[in-house]
């Protein structure tokens, strides 16, 4: 191909070429794009030129530069709803993603202050941590920190983690019903132990969800730091508007 200057400036029209084949499938998810000087003898460009559309593909979104690797096309970014109280696996079966889990380590700490207020125990009380990388379709999507009470956490862990959602085990085999959940969203930089498990730079752009799950009675029974990667993911919600007072 050929970029002509006369229908636009060449790196645009090298930037809709590359485009065009990811959107297509040509250059599939997790791919490498071809080398830069690949790209200057394809599309009988400069190197600037190239450099210039890479950078552009690289803002939309579409591709992602490994250093030391080279560019890649990026994984298609997830939209998920915040509309309900659900879990990773419940949320990726329904985006037609295939959820799995790795369970990172399991051990009994003292409550800080933050775990033990969410939790509605005494700072230092002994509660079960649970970390995890969530992945959908293969890919790292979340670093998962789980706090339990230490009663049932010891039930929990008895489980395959691997295979089997906290939510479903609190639910199904131990009867605690989940009512209803809090949630506070913000971003963040993912710290170094968070960009290990997801396997980015550290640094790199997160959300970061604490959610505090609730069972009968208001009893808060299961509290999450869910680190999302900034690059994969983004979450929607719908809001009604209160209906306005008539004077």
């Amino acid at each position: 191909m050929n970029p002509n200057p006369e229908y636009g400036p060449q790196y645009a029209m090298v930037e809709a070429a590359l485009a065009a084949e990811i959107s297509g499938g040509i250059l599939a998810p997790g791919s490498q794009l071809p080398t830069e000087a690949r790209l200057i003898a394809r599309f009988n460009v400069s190197r600037t030129t190239v450099r210039k559309a890479i950078e552009n593909l690289v803002a939309r979104g579409l591709v992602e530069i490994r250093r030391g690797k080279g560019t890649f096309v990026a994984q298609p970014r997830i939209t998920q709803e915040l509309t309900e109280l659900t879990g990773f696996v419940e949320d990726m079966l329904a985006l037609g993603r295939t959820p799995t889990a790795r369970l990172l380590d399991k051990q009994i700490v003292p409550a800080d202050a933050d775990v033990a207020r969410q939790l509605a125990v005494p700072a230092g009380t002994l509660v079960m941590r649970i970390q995890r990388v969530r992945l959908a379709d293969g890919v790292a999507i979340s670093f998962d920190e789980t706090y339990l009470p230490r009663d049932i956490g010891e039930q929990v862990v008895t489980h395959d983690l691997d295979a089997e959602p906290i939510f479903s085990l609190l639910e199904d085999k131990y009867d605690l019903p989940l009512t209803e959940a809090e949630y506070r969203l913000e971003a963040i930089t993912a710290a170094p132990e968070v960009a290990r498990a997801l396997a980015v730079g550290p640094g790199s752009a997160v959300f970061l969800i604490e959610r505090t799950s609730y069972t009968t009675g208001q009893r808060p029974i299961d509290y999450e730091k869910l680190h999302y990667r900034g690059d994969l993911i983004s979450f929607v919600t719908r809001l009604a508007r209160r209906p306005r007072e008539r004077t």
